[in-house]
């Protein structure tokens, strides 16, 4: 991690958001050692609940073994396979048999969804997570994950566009919650015009974050012009200061 980058960011998050909470990030390595494996069986089912502590600075390393939902599995990168009978699941579920969660009208319609769903494969046998003040010089963040209140949304999201043409710089994909912030925008990384992603609205996550809570994650490729663009954007504005106060004194 680029020392320089990490530390400018904190200057600029504490001047501009102070009282909000930091980012967390992600990599993937074929490397041990960037952070204590998560034991298999350790964590709640949901991964995002698991991402508690990485929030509260306590670094986090999983592998295929340590994510016990299957869908987390897949949105990790780590399989490609989804669980029996899901076109079910997501819908209305088989009675006497699954429960369905009804996310979806029918299970044709998840079937059609399914088509149309990227899918990646992890690039290393681990993905760590770290809040951003714990980067080392060693990692290599690829993904900034924020955690947000409205107030703090609307300051990422506006910062995300700034210097964009594009209306939809800016995108908020139906998936999981993990998906929302691990593989859709680990996905924008490559992309000509790498968008920013809000993300938690999956029902199934919400109870493991706060309820004024949804994320906004960027590819680090995109955030890094953002940190270059904080002190010229409306973030030096008196409209922003006032904004600015409340998020203090939340």
């Amino acid at each position: 991690m680029n020392k320089h980058i990490k530390e400018k960011f904190i200057l600029l998050w504490e001047k501009y958001f102070d009282g909000a909470e930091l980012p967390i990030t992600f990599f993937y390595t074929n490397e041990e050692g960037h952070a204590k494996l998560v034991e298999p069986g350790s964590v709640p089912g949901c991964v995002v609940g698991a991402l508690s502590d990485v929030r509260r600075g306590s670094s986090s390393c999983f592998n295929v073994d340590s994510v016990g939902c299957p869908g987390g599995k897949r949105y990790l990168g780590f399989t490609e396979g989804i669980m029996p009978d899901f076109e079910y699941f997501l819908s209305y579920g088989i009675p006497g048999k699954l429960t369905g969660e009804r996310y979806c009208k029918s299970p044709e319609l998840v079937k059609e969804i399914m088509k149309r769903l990227p899918t990646f494969k992890a690039p290393g046998r681990f993905i760590v997570f770290k809040r951003w003040d714990e980067l080392e010089e060693s990692d290599d963040p690829e993904v900034v994950i924020f955690f947000a209140e409205p107030d703090v949304l609307s300051g990422l999201f506006t910062l995300a566009r700034f210097d964009e043409a594009e209306q939809n710089a800016v995108f908020t994909p139906f998936g999981s919650g993990c998906s929302t912030i691990v593989q859709y925008p680990y996905l924008e990384r490559d992309s000509a015009r790498p968008r920013g992603v809000i993300g938690m609205f999956d029902p199934s996550a919400r109870p493991f974050v706060p309820n004024n809570v949804l994320t906004f994650s960027v590819p680090m490729n995109k955030f890094v012009r953002m940190i270059e663009n904080m002190e010229e954007s409306f973030l030096i504005t008196n409209s922003w200061l006032r904004i600015q106060k409340r998020i203090k004194s939340a």
